[in-house]
């Protein structure tokens, strides 16, 4: 029931607190509330439009940023909310028109906009392989940088960018930069490390995973790169104390099934995947490719090379290559050559979990391969 003595700023508030706590549906039906109320109020029109994208619900986002900007066409985060939900869409001139906008308005200097609309470009740009999503990105990043050189945020964000156009000594020091600025930057520091992994310096890589908790890891791919890493520089023992915290957290991250893995668990066979506690699961891959990192650090000794990946899949067939190509090959020659990366892989991985019961991750080529060879639908040789 509507209560009129709430304003609609106080609307907005509420379902703003509702809406950071993950509750979308509670946000939308105070927004809605507030809006047989107030059915003007710019505000909350926009409010239903984050909600409605939030649930993925982009017609109806699209609809509700639509009627905020007819109320007024300069606001800047009904543009923002409406070339975000455009991205989604496919529509991406669209888009773009909409995030230029800001700019002309003269939105520069908020940094929270400029953050969040090269977020969006740069998460879209991920999802389908488009470099020139990364090249916006990077522009609304260094547009908050340039407003606020001291932020260590936009200077992260920018290294981001660098390093999905393929310019890793650039993104080295921008994160290097971020750091300087707020060494508690957990995300510049855990991708800093990743970075300079897939660069074989094991050494700086694992200075820079060490400083982080297991907490700071939202992703599988770094904490199994982290203890390989200690396993293999200092010597610690499978069952040392030391790697528990990071053994638990990568449990953790592995048992953390959405609604559809879970239903899908309930009702499909799991192969005997239940017998083995995830804990021991993620051991059993890091037993696949413990060798790999000390033969990449004997043969850098040698010659400087880092030699090629190579896989076995369970009808024997072999792939080589950088974790990228073999995934490229895998799709090539077993799936639909005409997919993108992502689509395969998560693909593979649906299919891979109605098999066996493991969840496989398909945020990278490396973590999926390594995921994969938890589940035992291939091997990594090296």
């Amino acid at each position: 029931m509507a209560t009129p003595f709430l304003s609609s700023e106080e609307y907005d508030e509420r379902a703003h607190q509702l809406y950071n706590e993950g509750q979308f549906d509670e946000a939308l039906d105070v927004l809605r509330e507030g809006l047989t109320l107030y059915p003007n109020s710019v505000e909350l029109h926009v409010g239903v439009g984050y909600a409605q994208l939030a649930r993925e619900e982009f017609a109806w986002a699209r609809r509700s940023f639509e009627q905020a900007l007819v109320l007024e066409p300069e606001h800047e985060d009904g543009l923002a909310g409406l070339g975000e939900t455009l991205l989604k869409l496919g529509q991406d001139e669209a888009a773009l028109r909409c995030f230029r906008r800001t700019l002309e308005l003269g939105y520069a200097d908020d940094i929270d906009l400029m953050l969040q609309i090269g977020r969006s470009l740069f998460r879209e740009g991920s999802l389908r392989e488009r470099t020139e999503m990364f090249e916006e990105a990077k522009g609304f990043f260094e547009t908050a940088a340039q407003q606020v050189p001291d932020s260590a945020e936009a200077m992260a964000c920018i290294g981001y960018a660098q390093h999905r156009l393929g310019d890793d000594d650039t993104a080295i020091g921008s994160l290097r930069r971020a750091l300087q600025l707020d060494g508690d930057h957990a995300e510049a520091r855990i991708y800093l490390a990743n970075i300079l992994y897939d660069q074989s310096e094991f050494e700086a890589a694992l200075y820079h995973f060490e400083r982080t908790n297991p907490d700071d890891h939202w992703d599988e791919l770094g904490i199994w790169r982290l203890i390989e890493l200690k396993r293999s520089l200092y010597r610690l023992e499978e069952n040392d104390p030391e790697l528990k915290p990071w053994d638990d957290r990568l449990a953790e991250l592995a048992g953390d099934l959405d609604d559809v893995d879970t239903i899908l668990m309930e009702l499909e066979p799991r192969s005997g995947a239940d017998t083995a506690p995830a804990a021991e699961t993620a051991r059993g891959q890091l037993e696949l490719f413990g060798s790999l990192l000390s033969s990449l650090v004997q043969e850098r000794q040698d010659d400087g090379v880092t030699p090629e990946h190579q896989i076995i899949v369970s009808d024997g067939a072999e792939f080589q290559g950088s974790w990228e190509e073999i995934v490229r090959r895998m799709r090539d020659q077993t799936g639909n050559p005409s997919h993108s990366m992502q689509e395969f892989m998560n693909g593979m991985s649906q299919h891979g979990f109605r098999q066996t019961g493991v969840r496989i991750p398909t945020h990278d080529a490396e973590s999926f391969l390594r995921g994969s060879a938890v589940a035992g639908l291939l091997r990594i040789v090296r």
